[in-house]
């Protein structure tokens, strides 16, 4: 893996095909809200669904952890075949795959069928990686967090809109969710199809007129295994860990909540329309002011201490203004860390292998979005109900020990 020092990172430019960055920025956008607001009304009312078919929270987080088993394996080929191929045709197949997955979905009747859908679309969700690269393709290096910012605030406005449409629409019939969503796939494909241009410039050539030599997806992966020391190995261990242990939590919240506030399906829309309504006021309001303030190594720590401290308040909570807080610092948390690490893994490999390691980072989160959810729903079951939250919270901040000394390779910019 290469670092800034190489100086092919310091005087990359994105691709330049007559479309501004904010024009390419702005398509993705719509793209990712559409892809975000079918998959939230989908997601909320999962536990639920499972529930009436004999699921616990063991059930549950598997159901939630089989998406992430097809999500891992299939990201770093992913990744690679955008690198290969460009990053369009990879975000059409991922799109179709959910509209099939959605379908699957709209008429489960069992539980393995639940499981099926989840499968089909976590093996197209491997494309996140590719969006992601597909931000970092279209922008300079200091403008990748808040970039990427504005993105994951696009989708958590689907985040905040998907879950209570969700809620409505499945008071009409079961089926009507899935086959909304379904929908929304086919339309997000029409638009993306139309409107999204190509960034990657396909086998690109070297500096000195060779092509570079690209690694396989396995030798990427064990590269973070055999050296854990180097800066883009330490930026994906923290992604990894961190987004386990959120979204293993955010896979029996609602268990949780139902246990201690009564929430149901009918009313759980409401708290994740809180959450995606806070993300997309600090990812697009806050997050590029602050990123020019204090950097992505800096603020990436201190979003890691916001979100345990949202983790472990979620856990003490009892009234709704403590839950309300508890709940707030999550997308705070989340806001400041997670574009801010993406962002410096851009920033430290080399631009030819973007995508891969991009896919690298989603493996490994991958896997760890499948430990998570089994081992919370056990401990929720045999421990505590607010036990995940506390073993979560302990993970997150284990992180901090991996971010020392970021600065030396994702020196902050100081623009004018």
């Amino acid at each position: 893996m290469s670092t800034p020092a190489d100086p092919s990172h310091t005087a990359e430019h994105p691709v330049d095909d007559g479309t501004s960055a904010f024009g390419k920025l702005a398509v993705l956008m719509v793209a990712a809200f559409i892809d975000m607001l079918g998959m939230l009304m989908i997601l909320p009312l999962l536990p639920f669904y499972a529930k009436s078919l004999g699921a616990g929270g063991f059930v549950v987080g598997l159901l939630v952890s089989s998406f992430s088993v097809a999500q891992l394996l299939s990201a770093p080929l992913w990744g690679r075949f955008s690198d290969r191929h460009g990053r369009r045709p990879a975000l059409m197949v991922g799109l179709g795959a959910s509209a099939v997955a959605y379908i699957v979905f709209a008429f489960a009747d069992s539980l393995w069928l639940l499981f099926l859908s989840r499968i089909v679309q976590g093996a197209g969700g491997g494309t996140v990686s590719v969006i992601q690269a597909y931000v970092a393709d279209a922008t300079r290096p200091e403008d990748r967090a808040k970039s990427l910012g504005w993105l994951s605030a696009a989708t958590n406005a689907g985040v905040a809109l998907g879950p209570v449409i969700g809620s409505w629409v499945q008071l009409w019939s079961k089926h009507t969710p899935g086959l909304v969503a379904a929908g929304l796939c086919v339309l997000n494909m029409a638009f993306a199809w139309k409107y999204l241009t190509e960034t990657r410039r396909i086998a690109a050539a070297g500096a000195d007129g060779i092509p570079p030599v690209r690694k396989g997806s396995r030798e990427a992966v064990f590269r973070v295994l055999s050296h854990p020391s180097e800066p883009a190995s330490r930026l994906i261990l923290i992604y990894a860990l961190a987004i386990g242990a959120f979204q293993g939590t955010t896979a029996i919240l609602a268990l949780f909540l139902a246990w201690r506030f009564g929430v149901t399906e009918n009313t759980i829309g409401y708290v994740f329309m809180y959450i995606g309504g806070l993300s997309v006021l600090v990812r697009a309001v806050f997050l590029g002011r602050v990123v020019d303030r204090f950097g992505e190594p800096r603020l990436s720590r201190v979003g890691i201490v916001l979100l345990a401290a949202g983790l472990l308040g979620l856990s003490f909570s009892r009234d709704y203004v403590t839950l309300a807080i508890a709940i707030g610092l999550l997308p705070l948390g989340t806001a400041f860390t997670f574009p801010c690490v993406t962002a410096m893994l851009s920033r430290v490999v080399s631009s030819a292998e973007r995508g891969l390691y991009m896919g690298v980072q989603q493996t490994f989160g991958g896997i760890t979005r499948v430990a998570f959810p089994i081992i919370l729903g056990i401990a929720f079951d045999a421990i505590s109900q607010p036990s995940p939250f506390w073993i979560s919270a302990a993970v997150v901040l284990i992180t901090l020990t991996m971010g020392r000394d970021l600065e030396k390779y994702a020196p902050r910019v100081v623009k004018g």
